[in-house]
């Protein structure tokens, strides 16, 4: 079933693997969103994810975690290719090749933003239900509300103070 209405995600990339400068770098300012390795995640890409999704780029696992610019789903779901290759940390030996366990997207560059750090993230009352705030929460890829995307853009387009 397809939504009419337009959907949102947080995506978390560890910025020594794939930062947002790299997203803009990239031929195309694209690049396939390679080794989610969690069942929940995966299904979020192949269930619910379509072109077009709004994508805050979230830089994680770094001195300042934080969203760190605006993409889009620019491609459905298809088979991670990492999964077949014995020389990525992403290999999995059980994933058949017919019937591929894990998938990804294409995400595009939409544009850098300032850095909307996690600590100022947790400090706003319009963000509390955001599933990326929540205890325990270490999903790479989380929905994200229209109204969590309106606050997040609403801040990352504030002057900083």
């Amino acid at each position: 079933m397809t939504s009419a209405q337009p959907q949102y995600w947080l995506m978390k990339s560890e910025p020594a693997e794939c930062s947002i400068d790299d997203l803009a770098r990239a031929p195309g300012q694209r690049v396939p969103w390679i080794g989610v390795r969690n069942y929940q995640a995966r299904n979020f890409m192949r269930d619910t994810m379509r072109v077009g999704d709004g994508v805050l780029f979230y830089h994680s696992s770094c001195a300042e975690p934080g969203v760190a610019g605006l993409a889009r789903v620019a491609s459905a779901a298809y088979p991670d290719p990492t999964q077949f290759e014995p020389a990525s940390p992403y290999f999995d030996a059980k994933s058949p090749p017919a019937t591929p366990r894990w998938l990804l997207v294409d995400v595009a560059l939409v544009k850098k933003t300032r850095l909307l750090p996690l600590r100022t993230m947790r400090q706003r009352p319009e963000l509390a239900t955001m599933q990326l705030l929540k205890p325990g929460n270490r999903l790479s890829i989380t929905p994200v509300t229209a109204a969590e995307w309106a606050a997040v853009t609403a801040l990352l387009d504030a002057p900083e103070t």
